[in-house]
């Protein structure tokens, strides 16, 4: 493989060091829970990028625009203050979304490892995904509009097992087209019966 590819690490030593690619302007440390009952895992974290909080913070806030902007139509046309208690809770959910944004998105990291990718995310509710390479069905990347104006795009693993399907968002361009070259190659080589 190139040295601009990444490839799945294998536990040891040589698994701490960081990817030009998979690492260039992302976060530099991964958020891990505190305590004894974590689960520590040999290799090396990749984060995303920090122009997903950027994203999503212009879209949060064009969201809460066009809220506010309806409740105060809905509450001059109708003449009632009622409007303003749907649109108040959806504002609400969204600022408070948006605090707890920042922090989650260090929490979201993937490691590739010798015959799994493995992802994480979550502060409170933490979740941990392995997906085995041989069962790969699908990758897949996605930007929209938005994601393209910040230079991010967001890659799909599709599995058998839905449970298993794992979404990796606010990856850069170049590392999410690295990454889906390298799953696609080591999904031919441990391609398994289902």
């Amino acid at each position: 493989m190139s040295e601009t590819t990444p490839s799945p690490q294998s536990p040891g030593p040589e698994s701490t060091r960081t990817d030009p690619v998979l690492d260039a302007g992302t976060y530099t440390a991964i958020r891990e829970p505190r305590g004894a009952g974590r689960l520590a895992l040999d290799g090396a974290w990749h984060q995303i990028s920090p122009k997903y909080v950027v994203s999503q913070t212009v879209q949060n806030a064009v969201f809460v625009a066009v809220v506010a902007i309806a409740a105060v139509v809905a509450w001059r046309v109708l003449d009632h203050w009622w409007p303003w208690i749907p649109g108040g809770i959806m504002i609400l959910i969204t600022v408070i979304t948006q605090l707890v944004l920042p922090r989650q998105a260090r929490a979201l990291g993937y490691m590739l490892r010798a015959d799994d990718l493995v992802f994480r995310k979550g502060i409170l509710w933490q979740r941990m995904i392995a997906v085995p390479y041989g069962r790969m069905q699908l990758i897949d990347i996605t930007h929209g509009p938005m994601d393209r104006a910040f230079g991010i795009a967001k890659l799909k693993m599709v599995t058998a097992a839905a449970t298993t399907g794992v979404e990796i968002p606010g990856l850069g361009r170049e590392a999410s087209e690295a990454l889906r070259d390298t799953l696609i190659e080591v999904a031919e080589t441990r391609r398994t019966g289902l």
